[in-house]
This record gives structure tokens, sequence and C-alpha cells, in this order.
């Protein structure tokens, strides 16, 4: 039970990166990328992903698979929260000539799949 609180705890302030379409919206809409195509396209993507977490089963789902997929859902909400980092970075990058705020300011290869090794 005890592990069980640890990784919902976890998974709740993992889930805590702001919206890739709240970044774009508090960017300034009269920065010149700001109408460029490619600002555009990224504001489309990150609107669909917010719109697709929405439609998820979410927390629910995990519920009802018992006790022992809460550590699905953790990694499930990891992944999320890495996702949305990724594209509020590429819609600042796309729509803004500012710098990267502190917090959009990493590798992005960090994210990437790692290749295994299988023996």
């Amino acid at each position: 039970m005890r592990a069980a609180a640890i990784v919902a705890l976890c998974a709740a302030v993992a889930g805590c990166v702001s919206s890739p379409v709240d970044t774009g919206a508090a960017l300034p809409q009269q920065d010149p990328k700001w109408a460029s195509p490619e600002c555009q396209q990224a504001r489309t993507a990150a609107s669909d992903y917010a719109q697709r977490e929405k439609d998820h089963p979410g927390w629910g789902f995990g519920v009802l698979l018992g006790p022992y997929s809460m550590g699905m859902v953790a990694a499930v909400k990891e992944h999320e929260r890495q996702q949305r980092r990724l594209l509020a970075r590429q819609v600042h990058l796309q729509c803004s000539s500012q710098p990267l705020p502190k917090d959009l300011d990493f590798d992005p290869a960090i994210y990437a799949p790692k290749k295994t090794q299988y023996p």
C-alpha cells in the first residue's frame, strides 16, 4: 500500500508540466515568427496532443486494472510529461524570437528512445 502511494505521488508530480497550448498562448503574437507556417504547424500539433490527452482513459483506467497497474500508469504519466515538454519547447522555438526559458532549455535528445541491446 505504501509503495502504491509513493508511485501515485511521483506520477502526480510528474504531470505538473505546463501545457504546450498554454505556452503558445503566452507568447507575444506581435513576434514575426508567430504568423509563420512552422509556428502554425507547431501550435496545431500542440493542440492535437492536448486533445488526445483529454480523450485517453487516464487514472480511471489504472484503478480498474488494480494496484499492480500503478507502475504502468506512472510510466504513462511520465511519458506524457516528456511529450508536453518537447511540444512546449518546439512551440516556443517556432513561434518566438525570445530565448528559451530555463524550464525548456534542455537537450531534446534526452527523451529520444534508447537503443536496447539484447544478449
